[in-house]
């Protein structure tokens, strides 16, 4: 009769998972100095990429509320670098095309502004002092921070209304302080601060500006009689059609003469260059976690080295390569899964913290709270791969012999 060999020893999923939560346990400080090179991997990730969308969505919102439906148009250059000056019909023109929902200009001054007439001419803190129409901030969508803004019978008066940068450089914090105006061939003369403005991302030349009202700029600084710089505000899904238009109708007879732009592109170019940013720094934290994969593996071969008398005892008493294997495999595994989700929380918390901090709304993308745990897996696997298999790979005799 011929004798049954004894079936091989089977291990249930649950016995493996125990048997590979025994390195960590029993290995703390070094599993947890392994994990940390992957949690840091992962939290840059999360970290970088949630930061990038928390100002994307920030910008957004200040878009939305400002409108991207703003074209500027301004004097061109002829071919000797000269502006050629807008004609003074060029606003009315420019508002009698259909989408146009809102029209406005400002206009040159030969000013210049100073703290007090004790301030040298030259030293002008690259200020300008522009003429505008009532009807401005409505077309800039434009906000007073404090104070009020020019009206029918202020704008004939020698006040004005500061710029948010233009405030801060001349350090008013307040109206009713009184700014000193002055020019070549103009008699200087104290302007009362009648408000300041709100930042205006959209249309920053208004924050490095002093703005005066159309009347006053004629009669008392040599304003021009022609637009610098006319606002339209446009039908948001007419935008393209304007400006395709605009530079003819501004100027008939010269408008090759004439500048269209619209000041989100300029946001957009922005936000290009914000997603390069972030892919150099991606690249950065990919690094990190190659160095945390080379952490685990290094780890796990050193556990191998240590763990070769438990290695030969298993073997010898029936324990197959690949369950040998397959023990190793998943304490990389288990070592990536801690670390990534470690990393996730400590990038997520980085992001809402910074967020908060910027006044930000907090924003981290799903798909990398979500893949950030699951790259961290498959590092750990692959850092784990070769250390498994050494281990798989040992005899029984010879494991117990160099135990």
């Amino acid at each position: 009769m011929t004798a049954r060999l004894p079936r091989p020893a089977r291990l249930r999923p649950a016995d493996l998972l125990r048997l590979g939560l025994l390195g960590p346990r029993t290995r703390r400080l070094r599993s947890a100095l392994s994990a940390l090179g992957i949690a840091l991997g992962i939290a840059a990730v999360v970290a970088v990429t949630g930061i990038s969308a928390s100002n994307q969505a920030h910008l957004l919102d200040r878009l939305d509320r400002l409108g991207s439906n703003l074209i500027t148009v301004s004097p061109g250059e002829d071919v000797e670098g000269k502006k050629v000056p807008l004609p003074k019909e060029s606003v009315t023109m420019l508002g009698n095309i259909a989408p146009v929902e809102r029209v406005s200009a400002t206009g040159d001054t030969k000013a210049n502004v100073y703290r007090n007439e004790f301030v040298p001419s030259t030293q002008t803190n690259s200020l300008r002092v522009l003429s505008a129409r009532l009807d401005l901030l409505k077309a800039v969508r434009g906000e007073v921070r404090t104070g009020r803004w020019l009206d029918h019978a202020t704008e004939r008066l020698p006040v004005v209304v500061l710029g948010s940068s233009s405030a801060e450089r001349l350090g008013v914090t307040a109206p009713g302080t009184k700014v000193w105006i002055a020019g070549e061939g103009l008699t200087g003369e104290w302007y009362g601060v009648l408000g300041i403005l709100e930042p205006n991302e959209l249309v920053p030349e208004i924050d490095d500006s002093v703005l005066v009202g159309g009347p006053t700029a004629i009669a008392r600084l040599d304003g021009d009689r022609t637009p610098s710089t006319v606002y339209l505000r446009v039908h948001p899904d007419r935008v393209s059609d304007v400006q395709d238009v605009a530079a003819a109708t501004a100027n008939p007879a010269q408008p090759g003469m004439v500048a269209v732009s619209r000041p989100s592109d300029l946001l957009k170019a922005r936000a290009e260059t914000d997603d390069t940013l972030t892919g150099l720094v991606l690249s950065l934290a990919g690094v990190a976690l190659l160095v945390g994969g080379v952490g685990i593996a290094n780890t796990m071969v050193v556990g191998v080295m240590e763990r070769r008398g438990e290695v030969g005892l298993r073997r010898a008493l029936g324990a197959r390569r690949g369950q040998i294997a397959a023990q190793f495999l998943i304490e990389a595994v288990l070592l990536g899964l801690f670390g990534g989700l470690a990393g996730a929380a400590l990038g997520a918390a980085t992001v809402y913290a910074y967020a908060t901090g910027q006044g930000w709304p907090a924003a981290v993308p799903l798909v990398w709270a979500v893949a950030g745990p699951a790259v961290a897996v498959v590092v750990g696997t692959v850092a784990g791969l070769y250390p498994a298999l050494r281990a798989a790979g040992m005899s029984p005799t010879g494991a117990l012999r160099s135990a």
